[in-house]
């Protein structure tokens, strides 16, 4: 692993064909694709990779049957198409999903109707879903998820969708863009571009963990605008603001502990007050309900769940969980993310999960929409514009062959493997599943002594000696990055890790600075506005 330093210095010293701003899933996979091709690449973000909204999604790899009733067949295609890939090019972080869709009397999808559009949506994925669609009696509806509303339950169906961590997600693209010799710095920000003599950029860029300018600019012949919500901000007053302005969708999610709600599998509801798709989630302990859908003027850095938010959502988990009962006191979390749509007329639920792609004359690429089932197709379509604005043959990279980092595992295996290595049905999962290929590296950071293999949190499936790997060979430097995205600590523990934060502080060395910055981390995140 390249040194912090060194990549610092290698942004200031090298010129580069393609400077990608922003280390979400589609910058990510915009350097790996274009270090594929050949290109010189450098990758920043002023936070840490999936900081932003690729950190706060559904966490889901689907198809999209909810674009099926809006008439957004292609997508649906397409991305069918990439969670088939995805589910084999990542097996350790991708994998299947049942979810279980009950109909109730008086919605506004019949069980005939609902059967019909994933006939269809098993015919855009050729066929070649996990499993084919099932339709349930009433009775079958219950078997699966006993704890649902039994009252006026007209039946349902049942179909396959895949989950995935997105964060982790997000990090192998970038580390494998590093692997592959692209300089990849998080923790960078961009300040401004000067056109440079003889064309190109000289970019101005600071280091965040120092608050210094690096070197005397960066030299890139392209700039890649791959900054999501935040889009409109590094454009500012560009010309070509108008063609590529972001509609931003606020989408809300809220945690509770899963025995509340009891599903064993996802579950697929209409909210009772709008008729908006939404989901109870597994994970692990806890259950995720979202989401939300409404456009937002907010930015980005400040999007969080309000009130209204919460109560939207446990409104509706209580109407079809009628055991629940929950509570605003019974969230364990809650967290809102901006989606960066393309501008629409209609509502933010009707608004297309295209992607669009622009172009100016003065040597920028920005890419706009999208979702994250379909960023390698995002990538791919950036890097082709790319490369004919470099004046190159467009040469496509095997992103849709090449496994990602650790997918050389058979992860069933690879856990009845961790399980006799660690006596922890639990951290087994943890391990293959975070780590693929990789889980008996990390496993011997775990195991080097008593501290390192201690749980971060009793009844998570966490150790310590992972937060060194995470700061060794995983580019995390601050505690945000270690319980907020290398592990999900901060997403599953009522005081979202600010406790964990001081455990793993004191077992790494780090400073009060380090906890008082990760408790400013977590406020700005998961508190809820009123």
């Amino acid at each position: 692993m390249p040194s912090r330093v060194a990549q610092l210095e290698a942004l200031s010293q090298r010129r580069f064909d393609v400077l990608v701003v922003g280390g979400g899933i589609t910058g990510a996979g915009i350097a790996r694709d274009a270090v594929l091709r050949g290109l010189g690449v450098a990758l920043i973000d002023k936070g840490d990779f999936a900081s932003g909204t690729s950190s706060r999604s559904s966490r889901l790899v689907h198809g999209g049957v909810r674009y099926l009733e809006h008439g957004h067949l292609h997508l649906v295609f397409e991305a069918s198409a990439e969670r088939r890939r995805l589910l084999r090019l990542a097996p350790h972080l991708v994998r299947p999903l049942a979810f279980t869709w009950p109909v109730y009397r008086g919605q506004r999808l019949s069980v005939w109707k609902l059967s019909a559009g994933l006939m269809l949506y098993d015919l855009l994925s050729l066929f070649r879903n996990v499993a084919r669609y099932k339709r349930l009696r009433p009775r079958d509806v219950l078997a699966h998820e006993p704890r649902v509303q039994r009252a006026d339950l007209r039946g349902g169906v049942r179909y396959f969708d895949a989950a995935t961590d997105d964060s982790r997600l997000t990090l192998a693209n970038a580390l494998d863009a590093q692997a592959l010799g692209a300089v990849v710095a998080n923790y960078v920000a961009f300040v401004r571009a000067e056109p440079a003599g003889g064309g190109g950029w000289i970019v101005r860029l600071r280091d965040e963990l120092s608050g210094r300018e690096i070197g005397g600019g960066t030299q890139a012949r392209l700039l890649v605008n791959a900054t999501g919500p935040w889009n409109d901000m590094m454009r500012g007053s560009d010309a070509t603001a108008e063609r590529t302005r972001v509609q931003g969708s606020k989408g809300t999610h809220v945690s509770v502990r899963r025995e509340r709600v009891g599903n064993r599998d996802a579950i697929t509801l209409l909210h009772p007050a709008d008729g908006r798709v939404m989901f109870a989630l597994p994970a692990g302990v806890h259950t995720i309900i979202g989401t939300t859908d409404t456009f937002t003027d907010v930015p980005p850095d400040d999007v969080r769940a309000s009130r209204a938010d919460v109560e939207y959502l446990l409104s509706a988990a209580n109407l079809f969980f009628p055991d629940a009962r929950l509570a605003a006191g019974d969230v364990i979390a809650a967290w809102a993310g901006i989606r960066p749509l393309m501008p629409t007329s209609g509502s933010s639920v009707a608004a297309s999960r295209e992607h669009a792609i622009v172009r100016d004359d003065q040597g920028t690429v920005t890419i706009t929409g999208g979702k994250l089932t379909t960023y390698r197709v995002m990538a791919r379509d950036a890097v082709d514009a790319a490369q004919e604005m470099l004046g190159m043959r467009t040469s496509r990279a095997d992103t849709g062959t090449r496994p990602l980092p650790g997918a050389d595992v058979d992860v069933a295996l690879a856990v009845k493997e961790a399980m006799r290595a660690t006596g922890d049905a639990s951290l087994a999962n943890r391990l293959v599943q975070g780590y693929g290929s990789a889980w008996r590296d990390v496993q011997a950071y775990c195991a080097r002594d008593h501290a390192a293999g201690a749980a971060i949190v009793d009844g998570l499936p966490y150790r310590m000696g992972e937060m060194r790997w995470s700061l060794e060979r995983e580019l995390a430097f601050t505690l945000g990055d270690l319980l907020i995205r290398r592990t999900r600590i901060a997403f599953e523990t009522p005081d979202n890790g600010r406790s964990a934060a001081r455990a793993v502080a004191a077992f790494l060395g780090m400073t009060a600075a380090d906890v008082e910055r990760y408790d400013l981390d977590v406020a700005r995140m998961f508190a809820i506005d009123p």
